[in-house]
């Protein structure tokens, strides 16, 4: 993927700031509730931004905020638009933020291999004949 001008990325995080606090002032569907705009991605062209969102709290369900998101696409684009100066704004694709999920699951993974590695070690310094029980280093 080819690096963006500074343009592209001022405009991508004045996107980010304009959505996150739109998003929550503005749209007034039930279904979108509380969420954090994690990050925004503008295509080369600037025809269309993808917005990541994370739900805010465990009681939301994301696909309901992601109709209602999509539902919101095309006034949200002309805020945006608005409020940015833009002339043509960009096409706004919703898209749910996994990165924190797959962190943690990544973490989750790491910690049962270290476990594992010092359950090994553990049981290699207590068997009887192993170096690490004579201390005599050889």
């Amino acid at each position: 993927m080819p690096q963006h001008n500074a343009r592209h990325q001022r405009i991508e995080s004045q996107m980010q700031r304009v959505l996150a606090a739109l998003v929550p002032r503005a749209v007034k569907d039930p279904r979108v509730g509380n969420l954090t705009i994690t990050a925004v991605s503008l295509l080369e062209d600037l025809s269309a931004a993808r917005v990541w969102f994370l739900p805010f709290g465990k009681g939301r369900n994301a696909d309901e905020q992601l109709a209602g998101l999509k539902s919101a696409a095309g006034f949200l684009r002309g805020e945006v638009a608005r409020q940015l100066g833009l002339r043509h704004a960009p096409r706004l694709e919703f898209l749910l933020d996994t990165a924190l999920e797959h962190a943690q699951s990544l973490t989750q993974l790491i910690n049962t291999a270290v476990a594992s590695d010092k359950a090994l070690e553990d049981a290699a310094a207590t068997k009887p004949g192993s170096d690490a029980v004579r201390g005599d280093g050889s």
